[in-house]
């Protein structure tokens, strides 16, 4: 079955598709990437995506942005179907995880009651009109309904992809938030754990979006902060953050480290080279730190496997493998999985289980309370 794959994460950048050829079932199943691509959100797009996301805005502008993000994920599987030159008509399934604006694992009382919530536009019944296909969608809201974190769902397919029967493996996404499966070696399902560790390049982009006005809106290459020097002292606070102390399961995104965050680094009265230095050195220490806290008590780290866009960072990953010396840090890409459309082929695959009726959540991972038959279906 050729499935497409559909994401775009906390740094809003645009939509990255993956056009998987799926076939077996379960943890057998054989996944084969066959195109990818990344359709970049027009600017103001970007802008009203981030003007609804854990923001007080209007109910109608929530509904005028979910239905233009259904056109948008649509036109973007067309487009990765025409420049691949694949027939759209052979796509027999579509699993998107829309664009998440609002994720609060932790309960709140709302009306006398504890409610954890979490929300992802992109109608899924747009997508499906305009691309002929039956689409999954909403993923995590079942794991939540059984307890769960609702994130990261990703572990069922590092799973599938990278279990070893000797090595103790970690897979790393650095989106805009960084997020951690550990598969001890020979390990079984409900063996594996998984985390969100905080920030990835969310803090770094935004600075970066701000000092330039605009001009840039990420580091390329790590220039900015190769250029700049660590505040040890406005690091060390970055790390006194208590999201980083609690145990998983757990998960974080916009709500802690958004405008807020920014506003408060960038009055800091820094240079701007120095803040985004800082900033990227938070990130790679909050990751080492969680492995070396949470992981590496239970399981040997034995190789860390990186995807996201944060691989491209040799700031981020220079300092990872040096605070790690004694695991070998490599891209998915060594292992044939290419490191920017990972999360998107890993919600095709998520969609392919959900179409025949199968779990894949990961409990040990999300924290519900059993397994969850992810996803909603809209047909064309």
């Amino acid at each position: 079955m050729l499935v497409a794959g559909l994401i775009s994460g906390t740094s809003v950048d645009g939509i990255d598709v993956a056009l998987v050829e799926i076939t077996g079932e379960g943890f057998e199943q054989s996944v084969r990437l066959v195109a990818a691509d990344s359709i970049p959100y027009p600017a103001s797009v970007k802008q009203g995506v981030l003007a609804i996301s854990n923001s007080d805005t209007h109910t109608a502008r929530i509904s005028r942005m979910n239905f233009l993000l259904g056109e948008l994920f649509g036109e973007a599987v067309v487009e990765t179907c025409r420049r691949a030159s694949i027939d759209l008509a052979d796509v027999e399934l579509v699993g998107s995880h829309g664009q998440t604006i609002f994720h609060e694992a932790d309960a709140v009382k709302v009306g006398g009651r504890e409610v954890a919530s979490t929300m992802q536009i992109g109608e899924a019944a747009v997508i499906a009109a305009r691309t002929g296909a039956p689409v999954v969608a909403d993923f995590r809201t079942a794991d939540m309904a059984l307890g769960g974190q609702g994130a990261p769902l990703v572990p069922y397919v590092d799973y599938l992809l990278y279990r070893h029967e000797k090595l103790g493996r970690v897979s790393l996404n650095i989106g805009g938030i960084s997020n951690v499966t550990s598969i001890p070696p020979g390990a079984k399902p409900e063996q594996v754990t998984a985390f969100d560790t905080g920030p990835g390049n969310m803090i770094i982009d935004s600075l970066v979006s701000q000092i330039s006005r605009g001009l840039q809106t990420f580091d390329e290459d790590g220039r900015m902060a190769a250029k700049g020097e660590v505040s040890q002292e406005l690091l060390k606070e970055l790390m006194d953050d208590p999201y980083l102390y609690r145990k998983p399961p757990k998960s974080c995104g916009r709500e802690q480290y958004g405008p807020e965050l920014i506003t408060r680094l960038l009055a800091d009265g820094l240079a701007p080279e120095d803040v985004v230095a800082t900033a990227t050195a938070y990130t790679a220490q909050s990751i080492a730190e969680a492995l070396e806290r949470f992981v590496a008590p239970t399981m040997p780290v034995d190789e860390l496997i990186v995807s996201g866009g944060g691989w491209k960072n040799p700031q981020i990953i220079g300092r990872l493998s040096a605070q790690l010396p004694d695991t070998k840090v490599r891209p998915s890409n060594d292992l044939g999985i290419d490191s920017d459309s990972k999360e998107a082929l890993a919600f095709a695959v998520m969609a392919y289980e959900t179409w025949h009726g199968r779990p894949s959540n990961l409990p040990s991972a999300t924290g519900a309370s059993g397994p969850a038959i992810l996803g909603k279906i809209s047909r064309p």
